[in-house]
């Protein structure tokens, strides 16, 4: 039976080559899952990870340069993330460990995948970014960037009063935390545009189950990309969650983290 540690998410963890990340760890199941998040505040999440701990011990660090994670200055993009998170993997010790990667975390999860699958067990990618699969004239997805963000909302849920709405109005510490995970997300993805070129070259050694999980009124990358995306990875499925924006599981939160149990079996 493995085994992990609890700590207190507000001391962090220590992920290696001295980056200590923000992390919530909860759950005592003898499943591990490791999410990996999106853009989305940690708040938003919340609902799902305490979902998912049901299950499973679950360790969700904010990404360097999210959240309340410092972010050193070698750590600039995808890759140091992905090598980031597979050294922590191997010092941890543990292995049969399911990987989940929420929408940007998601692409952070197929770079880890690509390289070594040796401590993951299953894959889940819920509304993932990361691969080109049109044209390079295609737009696939929604600038995150140059769209209002009023407009951005009904992109990103199904309910749209889900989003932080007027940010003139909104509570300045989510707008702040807002502010800092897009400034985050640019250096990471700005360019090429939330992929890499060569990525899907390389899901061929993504040997886990694996399972991708997409919100039917996703507005931002729409579930055709999803399809898509897992008929590229050997032996993937494909769920289709209801009523869900681009984040199904801030607005789905039950109904994700029973797709991800009932995956990782």
């Amino acid at each position: 039976m493995q085994t992990l540690d609890l700590v207190d998410a507000r001391s962090g963890v220590e992920f290696g080559n001295g980056v200590h990340l923000d992390t919530r760890v909860d759950g005592d199941g003898e499943r591990i899952a490791l999410v990996l998040p999106g853009a989305e505040r940690a708040e938003e999440d919340a609902a799902f990870l305490a979902a998912l701990a049901e299950e499973f011990s679950v360790v969700a660090p904010s990404h360097p340069g999210f959240g309340r994670s410092p972010r050193p200055d070698w750590c600039r993009s995808v890759d140091d993330l992905a090598y980031l998170y597979l050294e922590w993997l191997d010092r941890s010790g543990l292995t049969d460990v399911t990987l989940v990667g929420l929408q940007f975390g998601g692409w952070v999860a197929m770079e880890m995948a690509v390289r070594s699958c040796a401590r993951i067990s299953h894959l889940v990618l819920v509304d993932s970014l990361g691969v080109k699969l049109g044209g390079p004239l295609e737009r696939e997805v929604v600038d995150l960037f140059a769209t209002p963000h009023a407009e951005l909302d009904r992109h990103l849920y199904a309910d749209e009063s889900r989003g932080l709405g007027d940010l003139g109005r909104a509570d300045p510490t989510a707008v702040l935390e807002m502010a800092r995970n897009e400034e985050a997300l640019v250096t990471y993805g700005w360019e090429p545009y939330m992929h890499n070129p060569r990525l899907l070259d390389w899901t061929w050694r993504i040997t886990v189950p694996t399972t991708v999980v997409w919100g039917d009124r996703d507005g931002i990358v729409r579930p055709g990309y999803g399809r898509g995306l897992a008929g590229r990875i050997p032996g993937a499925r494909f769920e289709l969650v209801e009523r869900a924006g681009h984040r199904p599981q801030v607005e789905c939160p039950e109904d994700v983290a029973r797709l991800i149990a009932k995956s990782a079996v």
